[in-house]
């Protein structure tokens, strides 16, 4: 079975390839739930591993309706990302219904030149995955990154068998979220054919002195709720400095 290790650093992956994995996603922004790497990690990661690199397309995190701005970042990153030496993409695009977004899907999907895709967990958010199945293999997408529209695969496992009996072969199920040593079985035995996982330790800083109260981060946020600049607030700082 495939065994997919979610990474976020050169030692990620390196730690990914020592354990025996057999693909690597190699993303940016672990606390976003995984955004574009940097092109300087990909080619660092490219010369340290032999594993297959599944390159992260997605602009910002939350939810996965994008602008047509975004799109065109997402296509741009496509092209970094190939000429970096990936060996494969994982995106996903959805509707504000639920739907998965074939037509910019489908432009993703032309730009990566024959590279496979996967369709991220996105998924996990569509309001029919049935349709959702069927629609990503009309599209030629290889493989669907799913925890069975659940917070954690285990307890998606019962979507899972159904989509895996859907599927017949036409596309690779992957499932993901939560994946570890005590479910990982009970998981390969619902008919998916990959598993996905991170891994992950939480280990302490390096840092020796260290002043509390000053974050250098925000709240994380979910997957329907947006930042983004206000003019109406730059301005009124720009107003106070500069007299306008």
């Amino acid at each position: 079975m495939l065994i997919e290790v979610c990474a976020y650093s050169v030692a990620d992956c390196l730690a990914a390839q020592q354990a025996g994995a057999s693909r690597i996603e190699l993303c940016g922004g672990r606390a976003e739930g995984g955004i574009t790497p940097s092109i300087g990690l990909i080619r660092q990661v490219r010369a340290a591993v032999t594993l297959p690199i599944y390159v992260m397309i997605r602009p910002r995190g939350g939810d996965f309706v994008y602008t047509d701005d975004e799109l065109a970042v997402m296509l741009a990153d496509i092209d970094a990302a190939r000429e970096a030496g990936a060996d494969g993409l994982v995106l996903g695009t959805l509707l504000p219904d639920g739907q998965v977004d074939t037509e910019r899907t489908r432009q993703l999907i032309g730009q990566a030149a024959g590279l496979p895709i996967t369709f991220h967990r996105a998924f996990d958010l569509t309001r029919d995955p049935h349709e959702a199945l069927d629609t990503l293999i009309g599209l030629g997408v290889q493989t669907i990154l799913t925890s069975g529209q659940q917070a954690r695969a285990i307890d998606g496992i019962d979507l899972l068998r159904a989509l895996a009996g859907q599927a017949t072969g036409r596309i690779a199920l992957m499932a993901g979220s939560g994946v570890n040593a005590g479910n990982a079985r009970q998981l390969a035995e619902a008919g998916v054919a990959a598993l996905h996982l991170s891994g992950s330790v939480s280990t302490d800083s390096p840092m020796h002195f260290r002043r509390d109260g000053v974050p250098m981060a925000t709240a994380v946020l979910g997957e329907y709720e947006r930042v983004a600049t206000s003019e109406r607030a730059v301005r009124a700082v720009v107003g106070e400095v500069s007299g306008r």
